[in-house]
């Protein structure tokens, strides 16, 4: 059920990763013009290309969700919003933990549930946090123990 992207699988990243960022992120940065106007499925699909061999997708005949992993940092975690609250994002991140050696995740401070799905699953708010890059929005960097 995960696997690694392939270009195949570039549209429907694209657009679960446009209406999931619409709908979680434009209450928080209250920016019509990017939400709208940059934020495109084709624009997204071209840019994701390069990362391809670094996302893995949720397929269960239907790509329903990604996680997004370099090295020990998880990037990017989205769920489909028709396919939300049905496991896919724990299998993703658990899926993660078991065959990366991801120790810590950006979120944004204001993204509370995301947060609290982070912390479910291993992971602690941190002191470290930064501007989300051209916002006035912080990240706040969350991080776990990895136990051998």
């Amino acid at each position: 059920m995960i696997r690694q992207a392939t270009v195949n699988d570039l549209s429907r990243i694209a657009e679960i990763l446009v209406f999931v960022k619409r709908i979680k992120f434009r209450p928080i940065f209250q920016d019509d013009d990017f939400s709208f106007n940059e934020l495109q499925v084709l624009t997204e699909a071209k840019k994701y290309k390069k990362f391809l061999k670094h996302i893995y997708v949720y397929d269960d005949g239907i790509v329903k969700g990604l996680i997004h992993i370099e090295k020990d940092e998880i990037v990017e975690l989205y769920v489909d919003y028709f396919f939300q609250d049905q496991g896919i994002g724990s299998k993703l991140i658990e899926y993660a933990k078991e065959n990366f050696p991801v120790t810590f995740l950006w979120a944004i401070e204001k993204n509370t549930d995301a947060i609290r799905f982070y912390e479910a699953h291993g992971f602690y708010l941190s002191d470290t946090r930064k501007f989300e890059e051209g916002t006035t929005e912080y990240l706040v960097m969350m991080k776990r123990e990895i136990h051998e």
